[in-house]
């Protein structure tokens, strides 16, 4: 994503929201958070599961039936490490807050922000009633609490857009990693509370990198000059991009499959879905060297034609060569955890480089109104 200069300036339509002082200074650091974050928490996900730790904490959300935190002589360092990651989430989760609370007073003054606040007040105070009514019917309450929070985060979203008078885009892609961020959480414990189901597992990853997705959007959009868009290449080249994203999401796909077919289960009792994980393995690499290979045609294309996006596929096509080289190396050495989870992390960055792609493939479009 481009580095951002925030001169003195009101916001007006042409003005990109990272250029404005102070609260846009604010806005693209946390911008920036968000996506490191969010990527990081990929790792931390991963090293959980990675080192057999994924019931390190038996219950959720309390670690333990009779503690938040864990107990380290009963669960040892697995319940750190699960617990580590649990903390990264509240990190997650007040970063993305802080990043639409910013994105409101920038773009719509205080009235806004002070709408938003009355929302997770509501939010919060709804949950605390709906824990207390489902707790003495011994129901879980935990994950109904988290779900009336949800609800009021969309509601308090959708009200936000719909009310926002100009760059509802980013306003959009600021709810919509915190309305993931509280979902993950509910997910999350669904996961525990499964017995870490390799399906939900699987859909717990995947969500986490659209994730890093969206928020790697969100940079490219704040540092962006508002105002309608036009196509920035040609039609085919824009064609065979979005080809190359449907290879590439048949790639995570499968790569998730196999993960979930392998050897990394997360604790040593859980059982896998029953997939051959050495049929996986070839299968996932077949979309992985098609990919490989458009990745390749569209850098020396753009490169040829000079179009707008041949900076950011240069840097995809080294993620996705980097990526096969670990996904190789991984196999020939039996899956090491280190390996293992490199590769879930370098999958989030190749996505999140292949969205700024395909928000290179227009740029904004000229106009009677455009500054010279």
């Amino acid at each position: 994503m481009p580095e951002t200069t925030i001169p003195a300036a009101p916001i007006t339509r042409a003005t990109p929201v990272a250029r404005t002082a102070g609260w846009g200074r604010a806005l693209t650091v946390f911008a920036w958070l968000s996506f490191l974050s969010e990527t990081i928490i990929i790792g931390t996900g991963g090293a959980v599961r990675l080192t057999g730790s994924g019931l390190g904490c038996t219950e959720w959300p309390l670690c333990t039936p009779e503690s938040l935190v864990p107990i380290l002589e009963v669960q040892g360092v697995h319940g750190l490490i699960e617990f580590g990651n649990r903390l990264m989430t509240g990190v997650v989760g007040i970063i993305a807050l802080v990043v639409v609370l910013l994105v409101l007073h920038t773009i719509s003054g205080r009235k806004a922000l002070i709408t938003a606040l009355w929302y997770a007040l509501g939010g919060i105070v709804g949950a605390a009633v709906a824990f207390a009514v489902a707790s003495p019917f011994h129901i879980p309450a935990s994950p109904i609490a988290i779900g009336v929070l949800l609800l009021a985060v969309i509601a308090a979203a959708v009200h936000s857009v719909r009310t926002t008078p100009a760059r509802r885009d980013l306003v959009l892609l600021a709810w919509i990693v915190l309305v993931g961020v509280v979902a993950q959480a509910l997910v999350g414990g669904i996961t525990v509370l499964t017995g870490l189901n390799p399906f939900i597992v699987g859909f717990h990853y995947t969500s986490s990198l659209l994730l890093v997705c969206v928020t790697a959007a969100f940079l490219v959009r704040l540092s962006a000059t508002p105002g309608p868009r036009e196509r920035a290449v040609p039609a085919w080249f824009a064609a065979l991009t979005h080809v190359t994203g449907l290879a590439l999401a048949v790639t995570i796909l499968f790569g998730v499959l196999t993960t979930g077919s392998g050897p990394h289960s997360g604790d040593a009792d859980v059982l896998r879905h029953g997939f051959d994980a050495t049929v996986l393995a070839h299968v996932h690499s077949w979309p992985g060297y098609v990919l490989a290979a458009l990745v390749l045609v569209l850098t020396v294309s753009a490169w040829i034609l000079r179009l707008e996006p041949r900076r950011w596929l240069l840097v995809l096509v080294i993620a996705i060569l980097v990526q096969v080289g670990v996904g190789v190396w991984q196999a020939r050495e039996g899956l090491p955890p280190i390996l293992v989870g490199i590769h879930m992390v370098l999958a989030s960055l190749s996505a999140a480089a292949y969205t700024v792609v395909v928000l290179h493939l227009k740029r904004t479009a000229v106009t009677a109104d455009s500054p010279r």
